[in-house]
């Protein structure tokens, strides 16, 4: 049964009042965007693994950095999107790097210990949380979450994704490789 246009809405405002949604983004703001940035943004951090990233090594690939909540349901209804075109560029010049937004680390962790026992190896990517100590982005406020950032194998952000990341984000991932 197909949910009416008014009811669409209130369910949308009764979770952003709850805190359970990110805020949605005009249609026009989901769709690429050129980026403004000429040069990669800095990353560096420890993953959730406790092991050290920095984006900048990350140079001659294809990245695609995506800031991201546990508390955003589309943020969570993405990743199994992301997760299979990740296992299906394995061996490919590419890198997914998921950065957490959530307020506290157990938030995150909680979900990554869903994600260890219930997801293939090969569909689990790097995963920063933005709250560590020693975390660092250059990127800025990512607005709309998700928020995504696409990198040329020169270091170069491409485009910028807001809200939900359009189809053609994967044609123009795959035209870069």
């Amino acid at each position: 049964m197909p949910v009416r246009p008014a009811v669409a809405t209130a369910l949308v405002t009764l979770l952003l009042a709850l805190g359970l949604g990110a805020s949605p983004a005009p249609a026009a703001a989901q769709a690429a965007a050129p980026a403004s940035t000429t040069a990669t943004p800095s990353l560096a951090g420890s993953t959730l693994e406790g092991q050290p990233f920095d984006l900048a090594r990350l140079r001659g690939k294809v990245v695609l950095v995506m800031f991201w909540s546990t508390g955003c349901a589309v943020c969570r209804d993405k990743m199994p999107e992301l997760r299979q075109n990740y296992a299906g560029w394995a061996g490919k010049p590419f890198e997914l790097v998921l950065v957490s937004t959530d307020r506290q680390l157990a938030d995150v962790q909680a979900y990554d210990a869903i994600i260890a026992r219930t997801v293939p190896l090969t569909q689990r990517f790097v995963q920063l949380w933005a709250g560590a100590p020693g975390f660092r982005s250059g990127f800025g406020a990512p607005g709309t979450l998700p928020a995504g950032f696409l990198i040329d194998k020169t270091g170069r952000v491409v485009e910028r994704y807001q809200g939900r990341i359009p189809a053609e984000a994967w044609d123009r991932i795959a035209d870069l490789l």
